[in-house]
């Protein structure tokens, strides 16, 4: 009892203390706090440049953010929100992923000031990490990065300067003109090097042919021959002369589709290419006609 006695006394005293005349306690201890934030993930910037390559996935412990004016691999065009609630970030082939990849793929064209395709460029989206997304974030990045020639297998190049507006005017060196092909013993393309057309080759990009959208990525050579037959199309607009059975006589061509991976997000933009064998060009034949692209043989 005397303990309790003892405690009971102390608290009076508190209280007694906390009620004097001039106390700043008034015994409401949160009505002069100011309201918590809400809580918030991390949300990627769009028109920034990054020091790291292409992910797929972007951990916040990776994104670095850099002035383009420095050396840099990648540049985010456009962020965007994924509508989805699945449990898991999505893959290619998901239709939120390809409403994505249009997303970019429109963003950009917008953001370089040309068909991004028409130049030694690339995009990809970028998803939240596992665990992001976990958490609650939907964020997609639409990402361009420069790539390199043909000759170099189109790697990835580290660059200097905003890719905003590199494509308006068609006049940037990153536009895809001609090249001269050489070939191995097996008679396959050995080497694509890019060459003004004022020097000689013997290649020419012409276009990009949009193939169905029931087209399968090819594999084969039925498959190739339709992607052929496509980009034929494509370079007999492109020079002027008749979509017909003889253009095959008149030039051969190139296709490049991207890779797989963007195949299944929807990209079925081809990269086409005439290509004659054993000539010497030293001039572009767009728009030439007939007289620049002659029947060769039958």
């Amino acid at each position: 009892m005397r303990r309790w006695g003892l405690v009971a006394a102390s608290l009076m005293l508190l209280a007694a203390a906390g009620c004097g005349e001039g106390s700043d306690v008034d015994g409401d201890l949160t009505n002069n706090w100011g309201a918590m934030a809400a809580a918030s993930g991390f949300q990627p910037a769009a028109e920034t440049c990054h020091l790291a390559n292409f992910a797929k996935a972007g951990p916040r412990a990776t994104y670095e953010e850099v002035d383009c004016d420095v050396l840099h691999r990648t540049e985010t065009v456009f962020v965007g929100e994924f509508k989805s609630d699945a449990a898991e970030p999505p893959d290619n082939t998901a239709a939120v992923s390809r409403d994505a990849y249009r997303t970019c793929d429109e963003k950009t064209t917008d953001y370089v000031g040309g068909e991004w395709r028409h130049a030694r460029l690339w995009i990809g989206v970028t998803h939240p990490s596992p665990a992001a997304w976990t958490g609650g974030a939907r964020w997609f990045r639409c990402e361009v990065v420069e790539l390199d020639s043909i000759e170099d297998d189109g790697a990835l190049v580290q660059r200097q300067g905003s890719l905003r507006g590199e494509l308006a005017g068609g006049t940037s060196e990153l536009m895809l003109t001609c090249y001269a092909i050489e070939l191995d013993d097996a008679g396959a393309i050995d080497t694509m090097p890019d060459a003004e057309c004022t020097e000689k080759h013997n290649a020419e990009f012409a276009g990009v042919w949009e193939a169905p959208a029931k087209a399968s990525y090819p594999k084969g050579d039925a498959a190739w021959d339709e992607f052929h037959d496509g980009c034929r199309t494509v370079v007999a607009e492109y020079v002027g002369v008749p979509d017909d059975r003889d253009l095959q006589y008149r030039t051969g061509v190139v296709s490049l589709p991207g890779n797989a991976d963007v195949w299944a997000q929807g990209d079925h933009g081809v990269r086409c290419y005439l290509w004659l064998d054993g000539a010497e060009l030293t001039a572009s034949v767009k728009g030439k006609g007939t007289k620049a692209l002659p029947v060769q043989y039958k």
